[in-house]
């Protein structure tokens, strides 16, 4: 590729590889095309500001598709020239940019700092940019922000300074109203987008850096016993003689059934089956109700998925896991099937509306089946190297927040311990220690 001049066709062709890669024109040295993992390609230029020992600068031009080759090389040969009689680009780009705004480099960001990034990520990034960060924030020089802007930032996220009405639907409309939870995970958007303008060189240091966030766990909810108790006997309610019908108060009687066994409403076997999948496998939402049936293995246990919120990954399901895929009908290529059955189902709203209020789980959410799932293997002895790799973390650190389950076992071999040592020192001694007491 090296003797060929850099074409529309020829940047067509190029393939995706695991990691980066840039193919140089033969026809322009310096001038090049970079083909990243997600598959997009931009174009370059690669130069040196005052002769053959100084360090290469590099300029990144515009995405193909944006821009075509011949504005690209053109646009390389006026940076290559200016190269030539001393002028930096580079420089001058980056010292115009430390005086951008932050609502600038969060659109910068979004196009050039995100090839790793999940689609479902991104849309969750664009929705506190647009809704904390640039209300905030926007209106700001990069040079300008300190630690205290963003502490202030953080508060008055929290403190429900940027809450808004946005549309649902047709009709409908929701209240964005912050909160703690939301402060944080935009801060540490933020810290991300700040670190993305630390390594171009926008500014020397991340403002984030050090800003003593809040902790936004504490909406994380764990199934206790009898809780697991009642969701269950409600499934196995709702998918036989079905639940109580919910009437809303002052709306007209005369359309109410008047047999009591007609006031039930039995719920759908695929969403019943997908809740109990979520409960046995710690699955995430998305993952059950896009699972297809080509990527299940009930012979070996296992799930196949080729994609995730942490990319393609193999998850290994018990025996009851299994049990229940078993017992779904195959009508489509989806394992939880909708009204159309080769397209998945979109969501579990009013079913799991419909069940947690029937067990008595006010609060509970779909998610806090997953939380419940770690925390009972956490409870049980395992390791959280062993939970993370079920639940299919990158990293412990993230499987770290089931850590206080661990104490459970860590009691019961403390007693388990203390009693055979005590037995073996007899019951003399144990009653004199007692009566010390």
């Amino acid at each position: 590729m090296a003797d060929r001049k850099l074409t529309k066709s020829v940047v067509e062709g190029l393939e995706v590889r695991p990691t980066d890669y840039v193919v140089w024109c033969a026809k322009l040295p310096g001038f090049g095309c970079r083909v990243r993992p997600s598959g997009s390609k931009s174009f370059i230029a690669f130069y040196r500001v005052g002769g053959r020992n100084a360090a290469v600068r590099k300029v990144t031009i515009g995405a193909f598709g944006k821009v075509t080759v011949e504005e690209a090389r053109k646009a390389a040969t006026e940076i290559l020239a200016k190269a030539e009689l001393g002028e930096d680009v580079a420089e001058a780009r980056t010292r115009q940019r430390a005086e951008m705004t932050v609502a600038q480099l969060c659109d910068e960001y979004l196009i050039e700092g995100v090839e790793t990034k999940k689609a479902s990520t991104l849309v969750t990034d664009r929705g506190r940019i647009e809704r904390h960060i640039k209300p905030l924030l926007g209106r700001k020089r990069l040079s300008e922000v300190t630690s205290a802007d963003i502490e202030r930032f953080v508060k008055d996220v929290a403190n429900g300074k940027t809450a808004v009405d946005v549309k649902t639907g047709k009709q409908g409309r929701a209240r964005v109203t912050g909160g703690k939870g939301t402060a944080t995970r935009t801060a540490r958007l933020l810290g991300g987008i700040f670190t993305y303008a630390v390594k171009r060189k926008y500014i020397a240091a991340n403002p984030r850096q050090g800003v003593k966030l809040y902790d936004d766990r504490k909406g994380e909810r764990f199934l206790s016993e009898p809780e697991l108790k009642r969701l269950g006997e409600t499934l196995r309610e709702a998918e036989t003689v079905g639940l109580p019908w919910q009437f809303n108060e002052g709306k007209a009687e005369k359309h109410r059934p008047v047999n009591a066994e007609h006031q039930r409403e039995v719920i759908s076997p695929f969403a019943v089956a997908a809740i109990r999948l979520l409960m046995l496998t710690g699955c995430r939402l998305g993952e059950i109700l896009g699972l297809r049936w080509t990527e299940v293995d009930l012979e070996n246990g296992l799930l196949h998925l080729p994609d995730s919120k942490t990319g393609a990954k193999r998850i290994m399901i018990g025996a009851a896991a299994v049990a229940v895929l078993g017992s779904i009908p195959r009508t489509g290529r989806y394992v939880i099937a909708g009204a159309n059955p080769d397209r998945p189902r979109s969501d579990l709203k009013k079913p799991w509306s419909r069940i947690t209020a029937h067990a008595d789980l006010d609060g509970v959410r779909l998610h806090d089946l997953r939380h419940s799932y770690a925390s009972k293997g956490a409870a049980s002895g395992m390791g959280l190297t062993i939970v993370g790799k079920l639940l299919g973390h990158r990293s412990t650190a993230t499987t770290a927040r089931y850590s206080h389950f661990a104490d459970d076992p860590l009691r019961r071999a403390s007693d388990a311990i203390s009693e055979a040592i005590a037995a073996a020192m007899g019951a003399q001694t144990v009653a004199r220690e007692s009566n010390d007491g």
